[in-house]
């Protein structure tokens, strides 16, 4: 059995899936599998990536069912104690491996961990803001506004993810946001301060680029953790908090866009999830 479970998602991305492979083999930790899923590709996936049929496990879906869906079947086919996931955009230093089971040797109880990364955006190298700067350790609350966490970035134990479950195939987007919530409620995440990811962006086929208005994934991600009974008093209002002010910009956004049904749903949704929640006090 390997060590490490590296899960490599692809949907037409031939090119840069090449890249992707060639990063993890290149890696100075070299006790791993690697599963690429590819979720449907109509492009050259298959041939450009047969040059690594000895090193690899291809599993193709007949269609493309989304990336949760793609990363979920490499994880139900992996066998490691440790799972890591690579998007096929981005690429490996090949120092990134080590370094997370360096961290799990010295931090024995820890189950999540994240390097730190570089940025590209268009070709060039880019400087997060301020607000992506990513924070250690309970990260639960500064979480909920926006996602920092990234899936290139982070390896984590099996055991937690068949704690929390896997990712929310329901989800076209924000699907990682979703699951770090679900885990950093419970535990820290901790960041690893070396830079050994590079994260490809800024182009169109990214599903952050075709899908506008994401916080609605992301209010519904928060609606789902505040009626799981998951959440301390602390997290559950700051949940709550951030769930009215997401709603009340979505909301507002809808409105001024003609969509007047779904502008007053959102705008109402945070009153009706506190009723819900009151209810299901009081009967309990």
């Amino acid at each position: 059995m390997p060590s490490v479970s590296v899960i490599i998602p692809t949907y037409n991305r031939a090119p840069k899936v090449v890249r992707a492979i060639s990063s993890v083999l290149c890696q100075t930790f070299n006790d791993y599998e690697i599963i690429v899923v590819d979720d449907g590709s109509t492009d050259s996936t298959k041939p450009a990536i047969a040059q690594f049929d000895e090193c690899i496990t291809y599993i193709a879906h007949s269609s493309n069912l989304g990336v949760s869906a793609a990363r979920n079947t490499g994880i139900r086919r992996s066998s490691a104690p440790f799972i890591a996931f690579l998007d096929s955009d981005d690429y490996w230093l090949p120092k990134k491996l080590a370094a997370h089971m360096e961290f799990f040797r010295t931090h024995p109880y820890a189950q999540a961990c994240q390097t730190d990364e570089i940025w590209i955006r268009k070709g060039h190298r880019v400087n997060p803001k301020k607000k992506h700067l990513k924070p250690s350790g309970d990260i639960f609350e500064p979480s909920l506004k926006l996602c920092l966490v990234s899936p290139s970035a982070v390896m984590l134990r099996r055991s937690l993810l068949e704690e929390v479950g896997l990712f929310d195939e329901d989800l076209m987007v924000c699907e990682d946001y979703d699951l770090w919530l679900r885990i950093s409620c419970k535990y820290p995440v901790y960041l690893i301060r070396q830079q050994l990811i590079f994260k490809d962006g800024g182009r169109s086929d990214q599903l952050s680029y075709k899908h506008k208005g994401m916080d609605r994934f992301r209010i519904k991600s928060i609606v789902k953790l505040v009626k799981s009974g998951r959440l301390n008093e602390r997290q559950l209002i700051s949940s709550l908090d951030e769930l009215a002010l997401k709603c009340r910009i979505y909301g507002n956004g809808c409105l001024k866009r003609g969509k007047l049904k779904e502008g007053s749903f959102y705008l109402r949704l945070p009153e009706r999830i506190r009723e819900e929640l009151s209810l299901g006090f009081l009967n309990s």
